[in-house]
C-alpha cells in the first residue's frame, strides 16, 4: 500500500536542502541537521527561506516526490515535479465530463453538499461539546440555515445557482463562527474571512491550513490518475488546481477549521504565537508553525469509519479514497460521485 503520511515540511528559514546517495540533507548554516532517505518520502514541503539543491530536484522528479514551495506564511508558490502519470483515457473521460454542462453542475453540486454537511456538522458538534460557552440559539438557527440550503441543492442543475448557494451558505457559517472560539483572549476574534495576505490571526491559522489540505489533496487526485487543474466547481485558471480546490471543499471544516478551533480553544496556539509585518500581514512564528504541523499530521493518522465505504481508515487516507471515488464515478463505475460528510 502506498505510504500517505510521508510528508517532509521544512520550517526552519535558511535551510538547505542537498542530495548524498539517496537521502536529502538538510543543512543549517552549513551544519548537517538530518539526513532522510528519499525513497521513505512522497514530498516535501518549504516554508519560506528554503533552498533545494538541482540534483535534489531532479532526483526528486525522477523518483515521484513532489517538492512544493510556499510562502512563509503558507501561501502556494510553485511546485516541482516529475512526468505526469496517469491513465490517459481517465483524463479524457474528466476533460469531457467538465466540458458537459449538465455533469459539471452535478459534480459541482456533491462538493458543495459535503462542504456544507460538514460544516453543519461542525456547528453541531460545537452546541454540544460547549453548551454553556457558545449562543446555542444563534449556532442552531445558523444549522437550520444551512440545512435549507442542503434542500435546495438536491434537484439544482444551474451552477451559478449552485455557486450562489454555496456563498450564501459560507457567509452564514462565518457569520457565526467567533461563536465556536471558546479561548477569552480578544485577538481571537473572528469578524470575517480575508486572505492574500491573513490579516488576523484566525484567517492566518484557517490560510496555513487550507494549503496544506490543498499540497495533499492534489497529490491524491495525481496519484489516481486525475488532473488537479479540471475542476468542475472552481473554473479553469491558469496555475490553478480546480479540482483539488472543488475536493477541498469536503474538508475545510472537517479538518481545518475544527483543527484551528482546538488549537486556540486548547490554548496550544496562543495570540503571542503571531507576528504582524509592515504590511498588515499575520505570520506564525517558528515554534507556532511547528506545533501547527504536528497537529496536523497527528491528526490526519486519527481513525474515523468511511460513512460510503463502511470501512475504518486513517483521516490522512480519506481524500484518497474521496479521489479514488471519483476517478470511477468519471469512469462510469458507479453512477454518482459522493462526498465526504462527517458523521
Amino acid at each position: 500500500m502506498k505510504k500517505y503520511l510521508n510528508t517532509l515540511f521544512v520550517t526552519t528559514q535558511g535551510a538547505y536542502l542537498s542530495k548524498e546517495g539517496e537521502c536529502a540533507v538538510i543543512k543549517i548554516e552549513k551544519e548537517v541537521k538530518t539526513r532522510i532517505p528519499l525513497h521513505m518520502l512522497d514530498g516535501i514541503i518549504c516554508f519560506g527561506s528554503v533552498t533545494c539543491s538541482p540534483f535534489l530536484l531532479g532526483h526528486c522528479a525522477e523518483s515521484g516526490v513532489t517538492v512544493t514551495f510556499l510562502s512563509l506564511y503558507g501561501k502556494f508558490l510553485c511546485q516541482v515535479q516529475g512526468a505526469t502519470r496517469g491513465n490517459i483515457l481517465l483524463r479524457r473521460a474528466q476533460y469531457r465530463m467538465a466540458d458537459n454542462n449538465l455533469q459539471t453542475a452535478r459534480l459541482a453540486r456533491s462538493f458543495v453538499i459535503g462542504k456544507i454537511g460538514n460544516a453543519r456538522i461542525t456547528l453541531a458538534r460545537t452546541v454540544r461539546d460547549h453548551p454553556e460557552k457558545v449562543n446555542s440559539v444563534k449556532l442552531k438557527n445558523a444549522q437550520h440555515i444551512l440545512a435549507g440550503c442542503i434542500k435546495r441543492l438536491q434537484d439544482e442543475t444551474d451552477q451559478e445557482r449552485i455557486r450562489g448557494i454555496e456563498g450564501e451558505a459560507a457567509k452564514v457559517y462565518f457569520d457565526v463562527f467567533d461563536e465556536c472560539i471558546t479561548s477569552t483572549d480578544p485577538l481571537f476574534r473572528f469578524t470575517g474571512r480575508n486572505r492574500r495576505p491573513p490579516l488576523d490571526r484566525i484567517n492566518c491559522l484557517l490560510s496555513f491550513l487550507y494549503t496544506l489540505l490543498t499540497h495533499d489533496i492534489r497529490s491524491a487526485l495525481e496519484s489516481c490518475g486525475l488532473d488537479p487543474a479540471a475542476g468542475f466547481l472552481h473554473k479553469d485558471r491558469p496555475g490553478r488546481p480546480s479540482l483539488a480546490l472543488d475536493m477541498i471543499e469536503e474538508f475545510r471544516s472537517y479538518i481545518a477549521d475544527r483543527l484551528a478551533l482546538s488549537l486556540i480553544n486548547r490554548g496550544q496556539i496562543q495570540s503571542k504565537d503571531f507576528t504582524i509585518s509592515e504590511t498588515g500581514a499575520v505570520l506564525l512564528k517558528d515554534d507556532a508553525r511547528k506545533t501547527l504541523l504536528t497537529a496536523y499530521q497527528n491528526r490526519k493518522q486519527e481513525e474515523i469509519e468511511h460513512p460510503f465505504v463502511k470501512e475504518k481508515m486513517a483521516i490522512g487516507l480519506l481524500w484518497h479514497m474521496q479521489a479514488m471515488l471519483l476517478a470511477r464515478h468519471i469512469r462510469g463505475d458507479i453512477d454518482t460521485y459522493p462526498p465526504f460528510v462527517w458523521r
